[in-house]
């Protein structure tokens, strides 16, 4: 993933990328927007009738998600109605999917439902199953116990 380049900070933003980061994603509802969306939901009404969310709460996680550049809108009409959007992930939108597997895994290992994960983890080519990981500069995967968060300090 390409770091993307942006303007100088406003004077407001956090220096920790994981505060940012909630800034956009940090309600409950944001993140399960994100899943319908990337398991092919991608209508308002949709959306809020899969998730139960009130409309107010669905339009403004939507709209931050928008201006945040997760998501972008695409018109679409049905017959006899008036033009609507509908919400596609962008790339950055789509970077997000390592974020969800993550947590899904989490929660499949440390609250874990009796009848198993209600969506799985595969490759598209072969179907096998997969596990989100910290990968080394060389391609291994690193175990948790050996990862350490530093602070860059010049």
């Amino acid at each position: 993933m390409e770091p993307r380049t942006t303007d100088p900070e406003p004077a407001d933003e956090p220096d920790c990328a994981i505060e940012r980061s909630l800034r956009v994603l940090g309600e409950r509802w944001t993140l399960l927007i994100l899943r319908e969306i990337f398991t092919g939901t991608h209508k308002y009404a949709d959306i809020r009738e899969a998730l139960g969310v009130a409309p107010n709460i669905l339009s403004a996680r939507l709209k931050t998600l928008v201006s945040a550049g997760v998501l972008e809108t695409r018109a679409y009409r049905e017959p006899g109605c008036r033009h609507r959007d509908a919400y596609h992930l962008t790339p950055a939108g789509r970077d997000l999917r390592l974020v969800l597997a993550a947590l899904q895994q989490w929660g499949d290992t440390h609250r874990p439902r009796p009848q198993g994960p209600c969506l799985l983890r595969r490759t598209r080519s072969t179907g096998r199953p997969v596990d989100v990981a910290f990968v080394s500069e060389q391609g291994q995967a690193v175990g948790l116990s050996d990862v350490v968060f530093l602070p860059n300090t010049p």
